[in-house]
């Protein structure tokens, strides 16, 4: 039996039928589900803590969503970060904001971070291209299971945390692993966060 090809949707219908959804992301037209573990969400609550943590002493105008959607325009892809930061003062801007949390312009982010999981292919490559393309200063990497491509994390694999900052209009990359160094953000740059505490937020649940 020939199965027959995936149904392509837009963006606007992705956003009209699931943005309300937490369960996936559309990749050029194709719904892709999105399947976190508990350890994950743990990893990644923990990361918008201590980046909050940053945020609130320094009274930065910035906004750490707990549901929003990037649409990047011209194409059929919406992602759904794990973490996202804004720039508050960049809102005013953004065309859907007043109606739905969607973004569309780089200038209104300051940092991303994806937590990998089993479709790592994405957060290493396909991420890395497009929010390079879209202007996006900071993106990390979280790997804390270690399972992307030794290409990306080097051999033997282990938990990793990349740090990609934005040089014109690529990223340089800074790998972060087994050791007490702490992350350097260029966003955050009095950030006091080692790859280690990012990665024992997801084995609290193991002891």
């Amino acid at each position: 039996m020939v199965q027959s090809p995936p149904k392509l949707i837009t963006v606007d219908e992705f956003i009209t039928n699931y943005g309300d959804s937490d369960c996936y992301e559309l990749i050029d037209g194709e719904l892709t589900q999105m399947e976190p573990t508990g350890p994950h969400e743990q990893v990644s609550g923990f990361l918008g803590r201590k980046l909050n943590v940053e945020i609130d002493p320094l009274d930065l105008p910035y906004l750490i969503p707990p549901r929003c959607l990037i649409k990047l325009l011209g194409t059929a892809t919406a992602f759904r970060p794990d973490v996202l930061v804004l720039d508050q003062t960049r809102l005013i801007n953004e065309p859907l904001w007043q109606q739905e949390p969607v973004i569309t312009s780089g200038s209104s982010i300051k940092l991303i971070a994806e937590v990998v999981s089993t479709n790592w292919q994405n957060d290493y490559a396909r991420k890395v291209e497009d929010y390079a393309l879209l202007g996006v200063p900071e993106y990390w990497i979280v790997d804390y299971l270690g399972i992307g491509g030794r290409e990306y994390i080097g051999k033997p694999k282990q938990p990793t945390v990349t740090i990609c900052t934005l040089r014109e209009d690529e990223y340089q990359k800074q790998l972060f692993q087994q050791n007490d160094d702490r992350l350097i953000s260029s966003i955050f740059p009095d950030l006091q966060l080692t790859a280690q505490k990012i990665f024992a937020a997801g084995r609290y649940s193991a002891m």
